[in-house]
């Protein structure tokens, strides 16, 4: 049966059996966070210890460690490492400087919502036992931090499950940007591919590359080539054209922000594939935990969008530069995604249809 406990395991060892999903833990002794360094994907596969709170501030800017999930899991982890060096401090300056640690972090990043919300969860540990001493809300932290991961584990894994109901064998999928284990546990948009793979289904994907970042290139091909899922890499403007040529049945993205009426706010260019897909009269969707869902954010219009340094358009990845160094660029990191062009919205609770601002809802209201 789907998504019972015993189909959740056999899920998580078919996916690990042909995936990386170690991508963010503590070290054996606490005092550090490791990720993979994903900024050095495909070249290399390099782990880095973060044990301070500049450098993890500059591990979520730099995208070190990116996908709204996976910044939430680093984030709980991160503020138990950071508390620990406080551990001497009276309840009132631990708190201090708790909260302190927690809102610089939170302004590394701003429109992916899995941060804020494990860092209101860690917080919520430290006023809620403020009776029980520094020692044993370093306990809670701890364990607190290790829940956030093991539920977007299982998240992953339902995500995962209702996902590939949507697909049968043959199919052509299109992705855009990366949400796959190295961006969250075991992967939302991605991570059907992979499951299919591991019970020998044949799911052909189209990955595309996601300027100017190239998550598409250097990380959605990097993990599916290697797990040995069918991937073809193409640049952006391409994705018309494989949905003309009929070789697309679906578009699988992910989130970094749902706005309440179904909106959805994901990697610049997610938008244009909603269109496009609209237009050839292919099915969305967008694959997400409800951590990511924002219910107090009412539409997209209300997401803040981050803005990005120029260069990255202008300058990376490149030997010299590819414009005019004084030519101005324009350099969101997301865009927002109609509601209205989404079929519809994949989440560990099941799959939720139009119309969104009811549905969505009902998600929220069933926890109580």
């Amino acid at each position: 049966m789907l998504n019972t406990q015993a189909s959740l395991s056999k899920t998580r060892k078919q996916i690990e059996s042909i995936a990386i999903t170690n991508n963010i833990a503590l070290s054996e002794d606490d005092s550090a966070v490791i990720i993979i360094d994903q900024t050095k994907i495909p070249n290399a596969l390099e782990y880095k210890k973060i044990s301070d709170l500049e450098s993890a501030y500059e591990a979520i800017k730099k995208l070190e460690v990116r996908g709204a999930p996976a910044i939430g899991i680093f984030a709980g982890y991160t503020m138990y490492v950071l508390a620990l060096k406080n551990r001497d401090l009276s309840y009132e300056d631990f708190y201090q400087a708790f909260e302190s640690d927690k809102e610089y972090l939170n302004s590394s990043r701003p429109t992916a919502v899995n941060l804020s919300w494990a860092l209101n969860r860690m917080e919520k540990v430290v006023t809620d036992n403020k009776e029980k001493g520094v020692e044993e809300i370093l306990s809670l932290l701890k364990e607190e931090a290790l829940k956030i991961h093991n539920e977007d584990i299982e998240m992953c894994l339902k995500i995962c499950e209702y996902g590939l109901s949507l697909l049968k064998d043959g199919d052509g999928v299109l992705t855009h940007c990366n949400a796959g284990p190295l961006a969250t546990s075991y992967g939302t948009a991605q991570g059907p591919f992979l499951l299919a793979k591991a019970r020998g289904m044949n799911i052909k994907v189209f990955a595309d590359e996601t300027r100017p970042l190239l998550q598409g290139a250097r990380l959605t091909s990097f993990e599916l080539s290697r797990a040995g899922v069918d991937v073809t890499l193409i640049c952006d403007n391409m994705a018309s054209i494989v949905m003309k040529n009929g070789w697309i049945n679906a578009c699988f993205v992910g989130c970094d922000r749902i706005a309440a009426n179904g909106d959805v706010a994901n990697k610049i260019g997610t938008s244009g594939v909603a269109i496009l897909a609209k237009h050839y009269g292919i099915p969305v969707y967008s694959l997400g935990p409800t951590s990511t869902i924002d219910m107090n954010c009412p539409d997209g219009d209300h997401i803040k969008i981050e803005l990005r340094d120029p260069d990255e358009i202008k300058e990376m990845w490149y030997e010299r530069p590819m414009a005019p160094k004084e030519v101005k660029c324009y350099n969101p990191s997301f865009d927002v995604t109609d509601h209205e062009l989404l079929s519809g919205i994949v989440t560990e609770k099941g799959i939720v249809y139009p119309p969104f601002d009811i549905n969505l809802k009902k998600l929220f209201d069933e926890d109580h």
